[in-house]
């Protein structure tokens, strides 16, 4: 059960949706079919180390990443 977001292509309106299967979507602000789905991007929480090619960098030394700069 994803949820989109939504951009109306009448009134502007931006908004998310839960979607189950082929649901066909409304603005819930002018009721307009008239939408557009938008490209979402998503959080993560609780990562302590950052994903391969994700390097944040290192100060202390010239090796851009080490176990003393985490």
């Amino acid at each position: 059960m994803p949820i989109y977001e939504y951009k109306c292509n009448k009134c502007g309106e931006d908004f998310e949706k839960l979607v189950f299967g082929k649901q066909t979507v409304q603005c819930p602000k002018c009721n307009s079919a008239d939408i557009k789905k938008k490209m979402s991007t998503f959080g993560m929480s609780g990562v302590e180390k950052p994903f391969a090619g994700t390097s944040s960098g290192c100060s202390t030394c010239s090796k851009g990443t080490c176990t003393s700069c985490r």
